[in-house]
């Protein structure tokens, strides 16, 4: 697991302030809502685990959580970027804000790319979840690893199949414990979440 959390694409970030709260107010409050599940936090190698994302009205653009964030029980405007570009083929995403953009944003970019309808993005770790729905629901290739360009094209692969969209829920099968939700806000991809994990 040590390798969780650890950026594998060409990062170009541009430092600013942190962002107001008003916008990434619901982001955040799920963010932290999560986190207080578990479902987003550290191991205890120090590594941080999950993240969250919205796009940006009328954009291509998103807000997700930043890199090493999880070890926070409670994060504000400092502990997010937001993406403006990347290039899959290139393994290259700029972003902007107080921190880099998570280990994750190529794979939130995926989803995003290949559906504009989705608005929200949630990627947690919980084995018993992921170890359920291994191969049940839409699963990655065990051979691809997180956060690379593999993973994104692996994504998007699986986001142009009809049931992926319709369950809205993406097993990671090469990075264990990982499990994707998305909706057409931050908030369906939360209920899509909750409604698995309450199964367990």
């Amino acid at each position: 697991m040590d390798e969780k959390g650890v950026i594998k694409f060409d990062c170009k970030w541009k430092e600013t302030k942190p962002f107001p709260e008003s916008e990434i107010e619901l982001l955040n409050n799920w963010r932290n809502k999560l986190y207080g599940l578990g479902l987003i936090g550290v191991y205890p190698n120090g590594i941080g685990f999950g993240n969250v994302s919205v796009r940006i009205v009328k954009s291509n653009n998103f807000f997700v959580s930043g890199s090493a964030t999880g070890k926070v029980p409670k994060t504000d405007g400092s502990h997010y970027a937001k993406v403006t570009g990347w290039d899959f083929a290139g393994n290259m995403l700029a972003c902007e804000g107080p921190v880099k953009a998570s280990s994750e944003s190529l794979t939130h970019a995926a989803i995003y790319e290949a559906d504009a309808a989705v608005n929200g993005i949630i990627h947690v770790h919980h084995k018993a979840l992921w170890e359920r729905m291994m191969g049940k629901f839409p699963t990655t290739s065990k051979k691809v690893e997180h956060g690379t360009p593999e993973m994104a094209a692996e994504v998007m692969r699986l986001m142009l199949s009809g049931k992926t969209r319709e369950v809205r829920f993406i097993v990671m099968g090469g990075h264990e414990e990982g499990v994707l939700t998305f909706g057409n806000t931050i908030g369906d991809a939360g209920e899509v979440l909750l409604h698995y994990f309450g199964q367990l």
